[in-house]
């Protein structure tokens, strides 16, 4: 395995296939003093080069200079052809291309896939609808040059984005209580965090347990996201036995969300409501001179005799001084007269006032839009960046109102807020002020999502002092510092609930199952492990083929959540329940509440949630020879 980065991202993704996957990793990353972004100092790192420590000290005791067969570190300022060819990219399994700058990763990938056509490559870009567009360009051209014989699975290109990773998870934590969402195939799923039963009730399985959370929800145990968390850290994928036997520890279930469409708020960009169309006193004025024209129609009628339809044709007429003088008419109709072009004349300035509110708000439709007064229970969103922006749009899928904080005018997801028409506060939220104008006070929950750990820090800080019950969430890139903010927060603050997310930490394990050549649907957070989500077909998995869904679940392991039909038959029977597509449909569809007696086949795909080192050993990793096609 090949990994090329200039970021903490290439460290936690090579420890992740060195540590879960027993795999023979060469890193490349820029020389030290090149490095332009925030090194990660944490254990990822760490962990890295631990193992690449003792990989080279093995080597020289053995007297073995062969480096192809032993993890390295290379040091280059670009992934140029020298330099993939130096790496071995031309016997190597699977290449990940991890650098913050898309351009840069795309120049690569294209000359890697001449050097090799058979390279499984894995893409980290910002720009999903050019992400699609390479990875068919790239997977064409790797099946042009592999044909059609033996290895043409081989060669794949899988895009992904570490922005699209995390979100979802740091938007779900800012929702109510702890739940986490992934999407599988237009499907949105969320794992909800659970309260141990009262006495005497029965828990809510959802469609299945996914995990039994620590015996005390403080518990820092797993910080470092490895599997090897000690007793008192959370029981992923427990089966029935155990779930009956934990009394007292909360779980974790999966349920089903229904979404559809697009943003409710992006719906209506365009147009604004009436509401914000005018103001508050030009309404009110627009009010009182209807009423004065009513109240002058229904006196001339009373004056006259006149109908009522002819005598507000008449008041109007008076209104707009288009009317004949009055001189030859009785004193009352001559007063009536007089007042209505009075009236029209208070009219005028009020229509034109219409005129330019209406012009002002359509021209400022398209510019950031302040807080409103009186906004409460929102999310306030510090830092616009790639993160940020994805965040952004899932809280709005959400239907969730949000105020952002952002001090660069020209970042990254401004135009998203504006499309959005999200509150946007322009200021550092570093400054006396900034987090106010933001309705910190009545806020539900605060991310900081900027790029600085002591920015994040300071913020989170400074709103606790505001409301010590706030829910935070921070993107913290040290794991040892982000465990130490943690502990302090959760023992200063025992009643709010404090998060610290690393987007490395959510990023890492799915791209390293693209490097094994699989499709990882999502990752869920839980404590501080991951669940991955992962659809793959059960031809040639031994552990899924023939066996029953029950039979194919491996308690801390595996499970099998989904399958993917057709036209929703199973068995030759219509599914019904969650997921099933409706009569008539012609189309693939996943099934989530399956029978365990279902008997799974060699043609079928199916989603399945598993941990990290259970998902390498149904894919028969370990022990495997290194390049073996899985």
């Amino acid at each position: 395995m090949v990994v090329c980065g200039d970021d903490g991202l290439a460290h936690r993704l090579a420890a992740e296939l060195r540590g879960v996957y027993r795999e023979q990793v060469t890193l490349v990353v820029p020389p030290s003093g090149r490095r332009v972004r925030q090194p990660v100092v944490g254990r990822a790192r760490a962990a890295s080069a631990a193992l690449l420590d003792m990989v080279n000290a093995a080597v020289n005791r053995t007297g073995n200079g062969d480096a192809a067969d032993a993890d390295r570190e290379l040091e280059a300022t670009e992934p140029t052809e020298d330099v993939l060819a130096d790496a071995g990219v031309e016997r190597a399994t699977a290449l990940a291309l991890v650098y913050d700058d898309d351009e840069t990763n795309i120049r690569a990938a294209l000359t890697a896939r001449r050097l090799n056509p058979r390279l499984r490559l894995v893409l980290r870009l910002y720009n999903r609808r050019l992400g699609q567009h390479i990875e068919e360009l790239l997977d064409q051209s790797a099946a042009l040059a592999a044909g059609d014989g033996p290895g043409s699975g081989s060669g794949s290109t899988t895009v992904l984005s570490d922005a699209d990773t995390a979100a979802p998870a740091l938007a779900a934590t800012a929702l109510v209580g702890t739940s986490k969402i992934v999407e599988t195939d237009g499907i949105l799923l969320r794992a909800v965090e659970r309260q141990p039963p009262r006495p005497g009730e029965v828990a809510d399985p959802g469609l299945c347990t996914l995990a039994l959370l620590s015996a005390t929800s403080n518990d820092p145990a797993g910080a470092d996201g490895s599997e090897e968390s000690g007793e008192h850290g959370p029981q992923l994928l427990p089966d029935a036995a155990a779930v009956e036997a934990a009394t007292g520890r909360g779980t974790v279930a999966l349920e089903q969300v229904s979404y559809s469409g697009p943003p409710l708020a992006a719906g209506r960009a365009g147009v604004p409501a009436f509401g914000e169309l005018f103001s508050r006193r030009l309404r009110w004025s627009l009010a009182g001179l209807a009423a004065c024209v009513v109240a002058l129609a229904v006196a001339l009628m009373v004056v006259t005799g006149d109908h009522p339809v002819h005598a507000t044709y008449v008041t109007l007429l008076d209104l707009f001084a288009i009317n004949d003088p009055a001189h030859n008419d009785d004193s009352g109709r001559q007063i009536l007269q007089l007042l209505s072009g009075f009236v029209g004349l208070l009219l005028l300035p009020v229509l034109l006032a219409a005129v330019l509110e209406a012009l002002g708000t359509f021209r400022t439709a398209s510019s950031l839009r302040k807080p409103p007064r009186g906004l409460g229970g929102h999310v306030v969103l510090l830092g616009l960046g790639k993160i940020g922006t994805r965040v952004l749009t899932r809280l709005r899928e959400m239907d969730i109102p949000v105020v952002c904080v952002e001090a660069d005018p020209e970042a990254r997801g401004m135009a998203t807020a504006r499309r959005l028409r999200v509150p946007v506060v322009l200021g550092d939220v570093t400054q006396e002020g900034v987090l106010e104008a933001a309705k910190i006070h009545r806020a539900h929950s605060l991310l900081a999502l900027t790029s600085v750990d002591t920015t994040n820090l300071e913020a989170v800080l400074y709103a606790r002092s505001v409301r010590s019950r706030l829910r935070v969430v921070l993107r913290l890139y040290d794991d040892d510092f982000a465990t130490a903010v943690y502990r302090t927060l959760r023992a200063a603050h025992p009643r709010a609930l404090t998060r610290s997310r690393s987007v490395t930490h959510l990023a890492a394990p799915a791209f390293a199952g693209a490097m094994m050549g699989r499709q990882i649907l999502g990752a869920i957070p839980v404590e501080r492990r991951v669940l991955l989500f992962a659809a793959v077909r059960v031809a040639g998995h031994p552990q899924l083929e023939g066996k029953t869904v029950g039979e194919a679940f491996r308690a801390g392991a595996w499970r099998v959540l989904a399958l993917e039909v057709s036209d929703g038959v199973l068995d030759g029977e219509r599914v019904g329940g969650a997921g099933s597509p409706p009569e008539g449909a012609r189309e693939s569809r996943l099934v989530w509440e399956l029978p365990d007696s279902y008997v799974l086949r060699g043609s079928d795909r199916v989603v399945l949630a598993a941990t990290r080192r259970g998902l390498a050993e149904l894919l028969g990793r370990r022990g495997v020879r290194r390049g073996a096609d899985v």
